[in-house]
This record gives structure tokens, sequence and C-alpha cells, in this order.
């Protein structure tokens, strides 16, 4: 990913603000917001990782669990007519909902 950065299993992203001159991002994917900034592509890449760190540090030190950014579970409203024909077609494959949709997007998404 050109627009992203990954440390510890966090990804950030990556922002430049011209009139500022900065660079700048957030770890994405979770609700806490942490930022970062700095002047040049290895400060920046410096500055997401200590904040991860930071991010962290701080949960631990609360006595709380890190978000982590991809859990596994997926919430997605498809409308009863879609929702419908996926079931028809899980059935039609001897599978349950939640597989057929889990086979069909790791064929489609590579």
């Amino acid at each position: 990913m050109k627009d992203m950065m990954h440390y510890k299993d966090y990804y950030g992203s990556v922002h430049f603000d011209d009139d500022e001159l900065i660079f700048h991002g957030k770890i994405e994917f979770v609700r806490a917001l942490v930022t970062y900034e700095a002047t040049d592509a290895r400060g920046l890449r410096k500055a997401f990782e200590e904040s991860v760190d930071d991010y962290l540090e701080t949960c631990r030190g609360e006595s709380i669990e890190p978000e982590v950014p991809f859990k596994g579970s997926l919430n997605v409203r498809l409308g009863p007519e879609l929702h419908r024909r996926i079931a028809m077609a899980a059935q039609q494959h001897h599978s349950t909902i939640n597989k057929f949709i889990m086979q069909t997007l790791d064929r489609v998404i590579k």
C-alpha cells in the first residue's frame, strides 16, 4: 500500500500538507484517535511507530484492552432482497450464509 504504513498489526495513513510542509497521519481501522506528524518521510515512519508504542503503553497503564484493527467480524447491511438471494445461494451450496460469504469474498478478493 502506497499511502499506508504497517507496524505491530496497526496501519497508519500517510498524508502531506503542502501549506504547512508537513507529513501527517493517524492510526487507521480503530476508533481511538491517534495521530502523528513529521517534516520528512523517515520522521513520519518513526512518529507512527512511536505513536503505536505510546498507544499500547497507555492502554497497559490504564488496564484497558487496546483496540485491534481487524477482529474478524463485519456487520454489513444488505437489504432484504440481497439477503434472500445470498441465503438461497448458500442453501444451494450446502453452506451457512457466513461461510458462503467468506468463501465468495475470498475467491473475489486476492
